[in-house]
């Protein structure tokens, strides 16, 4: 059986207590995959890790925004595109004025998110950035068999938030980084049964799944098994992870627990 793994942003920032964006629960999280990951390491066809990799200058970073006093948003703020458009919130680089307006009104007009202001995270070069430790000890060890991770990152295009693994919220049409990415699509379609882990449930995961899913068609998600407790929401997003979940359940995804095994 092609058995693959697709285990979404399972960094320090998220999953290590210290992390700058510590989503809590991913810690006791990432310990359960790895354990399912040992367990079933000779039955392991592929694992495909996705990285979320951002410079300091963001477009949902904090450096990038600035108030009528000059003040930049506190981490979490919501910023809707009305905000723009009225002042209360504009580019702290003038030069970067329109081209973040054009981007808020692309997210109100594809009604995924609005633009939230998180804590810079992940950073290129940061311990942030790194594999949290359980897991990257435990497919370590998988690939000691004479195996290879297929890394993804994302996130690095500062003009766009990247929560899907497959494409950018708003793909720049510049950046082939930020659009479709075909290559793991395809890649993920040869799986016989596709595992789904990660953080957050409620952004990263929730948008990677869909996008894999609409890629795949209908008759394929059937083999898409989410593992229910190695994920955790964002707080104060849980309804949106609730809500995925049901969504794709609906739709024919699979869920389970770490103990289990789905053959």
């Amino acid at each position: 059986m092609n058995l693959q793994f697709l285990i979404i942003d399972p960094q320090n920032d998220f999953a290590h207590p210290d992390g700058s964006l510590f989503v809590p629960g991913a810690d006791k999280d990432s310990e359960r995959l790895a354990d399912m990951i040992k367990r079933h390491q000779s039955k392991i066809s592929d694992i495909h890790i996705t990285l979320d990799s951002h410079h300091l200058l963001d477009i949902a970073h904090p450096l990038f925004w600035i108030d009528s006093k000059g003040q930049h948003p506190a981490p979490f703020t919501c910023i809707h595109a009305d905000d723009v458009d009225n002042g209360k919130w504009r580019t702290t680089h003038p030069g970067f004025a329109q081209r973040a307006t054009d981007y808020v009104q692309a997210l109100k007009q594809n009604g995924r998110y609005d633009l939230i202001v998180w804590p810079p995270h992940c950073l290129i070069g940061a311990s942030g950035n790194n594999v949290v430790q359980p897991i990257a000890e435990a497919v370590g060890a998988w690939e000691a068999q004479f195996a290879m991770v297929d890394y993804v990152t994302k996130g690095s295009n500062i003009w766009t938030e990247h929560y899907s693994a497959v494409q950018a919220d708003v793909p720049d049409p510049e950046d082939p980084g930020t659009q479709l990415n075909t290559r793991l699509i395809e890649v993920l379609q040869e799986a016989d049964l596709l595992v789904l882990s990660g953080q957050a449930l409620s952004h990263c995961v929730a948008n990677t799944v869909r996008d894999v899913a609409d890629n795949f068609g209908d008759d394929s998600i059937h083999k898409m098994v989410l593992i229910e407790d190695t994920c955790s929401p964002v707080p104060g997003f849980e309804q949106l992870g609730a809500d995925f979940l049901q969504e794709m359940k609906a739709r024919g995804m699979r869920t389970g627990k770490s103990t289990e095994y789905f053959a």
